[in-house]
Formats: C-alpha cells, structure tokens, sequence
C-alpha cells in the first residue's frame, strides 16, 4: 500500500460556525443522549410526496461480502437485522430513488481483477433489481427516476466507487456507462495513476493528463463525477475541468469534522460555482468532531494491518476486530443536520443532499440507525426552521437538477 498522507488535525473551528447557526445545535449533546426525535405530520407528508434520493448505499458489497452472490441468504422482502438496508425498511424511510455501488478494494487492480470484481458487482445489482421487480426498477436518466416513482417503485441507479475499477481505460468507463453506471467516483482510499486520493501521498496534485481526460469523457458520455474520497486538489482539478456539475455522493463537511473525507470550505463555495451538489454521509467518523479527531489512530492501524494480512479477508476480520474493541466516538442525528446545515450556510440550500453509505459502515448515528430513518432526519430540519421547499432540495431535488444538467452537457457533444 502506498504511504498515507500523515494528517495534520488543527484546532477545530466548529464553536464558531455552531454560532452562526439560527438554531440550538445538536453537538451540545452527547451522542447517546440526544433527544429522540418524533416524526410528526408534516414530516411524514414531506416524505409521501417528495422525492427522496440517497447518493450512496452499499448493499451489493454486502452480498459479496456474506459470500451470498445468488441471493440465498437474503430476502430483501423481508427484514434483516444484519443490513442497514431491506424493502420494508426502505418502503418506511419513503425512498424514491438509490444509488447502489459497484464497490471493489483498490487492492483488485494491484492483483489485475479490478475490471472483473467491478463487472460481477455491477451484474450483482442488475440481478438484485431484477429479483424484486415489483419494488425495484433501473433508471437511467432523471426523467427515468420520475416515472419509477410515480409508478410507486424504488428507482435504481449504479455509481462506480473508485477509479482503479476502470484499470487506466476509458473503454473499460464507457462500459460501465453502458451497463448503467451513472457516477463515478474518481479514486478510493488510495491514489489511482491519475488521480490523488485524500487518503494518500499526493502524487498528480489533483488529476493527470489522463485524469482530466477521465473526467472530460465521463461529461461527454453523461456520467457524474463523484468528488468523494479524493483529494482536495483533486476537488478542485475536477471541477476545473468537469464542464458538467459534479457531486460528492457520500461526504460531509470538514468545516464541522476535521476528516480529509469531508469537503473543505472552499470547495464547497466551488461546488456553489459548479451548481453541483455534496451529500451529507451519515458515517460517524467522518460525522462526529471527535470521530475525525480519531483519524491517525485508524490510518496507524490500517498501514500495520494491511502489512501484517496480505489477504483481503483476514485483513478485514483484524481489522474489524480491532475497531470492536477500539469502539470509535458516537454519532447521533443532530450532527448530521449540523453537516447539513453548514453546506447550507457555505453553499446553499441547492448544493447539499443525502449520501448516507448505509451498509458501507460498520457504525451509524444515534437515531439514523437504517434507511426507515430519513423522516426523523426531515423532522430535525424541521425543527430547525427549514422550510419544507427547501427540505425536498436537500432529499432530492438537489441531485435530480445535477443528473439534468450532466445529461444536457451530454447531448451537446
């Protein structure tokens, strides 16, 4: 593995910007102490009617990594504990639209099975929304999510997460484009050849040659780029060059936790710029101030284990092992509406929206358990004084405007 970027974790500037919030925080509260959350009326409207769109969820990965490939052990009809993901529970927290990854390790292009990991994950998601065809149907387009919903479906999408799954090829991108990708992200935890990750020694300073032209035929073909886990060099690089809005499907504010996964201040005023849109990632290490703070211990322990276990599968059992009895600081509901609301604050209301990464992390905020919770997230908004117009930008509106206008710039090449 290459050598991770040694973080440097200044003094936090979150008393400040918690100030200039209109409404009491949530962060004043230990996390398990926070006031539980009752979902009245209005939320519960909001939530029959608006379009709810969550940028990030990594059920299929669950699959593969539960070795349950053709869906045997699992019933996504039915409740599973286990997941933070099944029908009834997504059918509870009104969602109208997923963005399902097609996740590999960045270790399967170093071993040459990247392209291939990421095809079966991709053919695991087709498969998994074929096998529910009542609940569940693909979109390609906005105009496809529109239909779905009103069709009472949950509207599928594919987002690539990680650069090294298209192994240096803009055929391999085009592929996946072709097979339904709609976003990319453009690295994972380490650097691709062309692209700097946050989670790595700089070696680009943003993007290559080749970079930038992976960003400019991802414009062409009418795939977002996804900004989340690189750098903030190459945040910038990419919206430079991106002529499409970009997104962050599944990143926080690092103006409120100090995590290189968050997005800086200045990025976001860019993002404003770009007209494109970050979603807030419900994880609460990159949620929780003291979450971030926990950064180096984490990388300390990664960098041993990867060295120490070769095999993807032991590394992550130690690994695993490690964070249980290394218990990572809580999270709860009101932090993430802390996130929200600093977009809002850098931003505005048209560039923030949903990205929780459920079943992509092993812990969750207190009160945002599984995807039934949205509506208790909508009804903290509430709280606060949103207005409701505002809310359905920030569930979804937000992100179906983006995919709109990536697909405009798309037909004009």
């Amino acid at each position: 593995m290459r050598k991770l970027n040694s973080i440097l974790l200044g003094a936090f500037v979150l008393g400040a910007m918690v100030e200039a919030l209109a409404v009491e925080p949530g962060l004043k509260d230990s996390p398990s102490a926070a006031k539980p959350v009752v979902v009245g009326e209005q939320a519960k409207k909001i939530h029959r009617e608006c379009l709810l769109i969550d940028g990030h969820n990594d059920l299929p990965w669950q699959f593969r990594k539960k070795e349950d490939m053709s869906f045997l052990k699992y019933d996504l009809r039915k409740s599973i504990p286990a997941l933070h993901t099944d029908i009834p529970r997504l059918k509870l927290g009104g969602v109208g639209a997923q963005f399902w990854a097609a996740y590999v390790p960045v270790e399967s292009q170093k071993k040459g099975t990247a392209v291939k990991d990421t095809l079966e994950q991709i053919d695991v998601i087709n498969r998994m929304v074929k096998s529910y065809p009542d609940e569940f149907e693909f979109a390609r387009t906005a105009d496809d999510i529109i239909r779905i919903r009103k069709s009472g479906k949950i509207a599928c999408m594919i987002g690539v997460e990680g650069g090294h799954s298209i192994d240096n090829s803009l055929g391999v991108l085009r592929s996946f484009y072709q097979l339904g990708a709609r976003y990319m992200t453009l690295t994972h935890s380490e650097n691709t050849d062309w692209a700097d990750s946050c989670t790595d020694e700089p070696k680009n300073n943003g993007l290559s040659r080749f970079g930038e032209d992976v960003v400019r035929e991802m414009n062409r073909l009418g795939m977002m780029v996804d900004i989340s886990h690189v750098s903030p060099a190459t945040m910038r690089h990419a919206i430079r060059v991106s002529s499409a809005p970009v997104i962050a499907s599944h990143s926080s504010a690092r103006g409120i936790a100090d995590h290189p996964r968050n997005v800086p201040d200045d990025v976001l005023r860019l993002v404003k710029e770009n007209k494109g849109v970050v979603m807030v990632n419900f994880y609460p290490g990159f949620v929780s101030p003291e979450g971030a703070s926990r950064w180096n211990e984490v990388m300390r322990v990664y960098r041993e284990y990867r060295k120490k276990y070769p095999v993807e599968s032991d590394f992550q059992t130690a690994l695993g092992q490690w964070r249980k009895q290394n218990p990572a600081p809580k999270a709860n509901i009101y932090q993430v509406a802390d996130h929200i609301e600093h977009i809002i604050k850098v931003a505005g209301y048209d560039h923030v929206g949903i990205g929780s990464d459920f079943d992509g992390i092993e812990s969750v905020p207190f009160q945002l358990e599984d995807v039934s919770c949205y509506p208790k997230l909508t009804q903290v908004l509430l709280d606060r004084g949103h207005k409701e117009e505002s809310i359905r930008k920030i569930l979804g509106l937000n992100l179906l405007r983006v995919m709109r206008d990536v697909e405009s710039v798309a037909n004009k090449k």
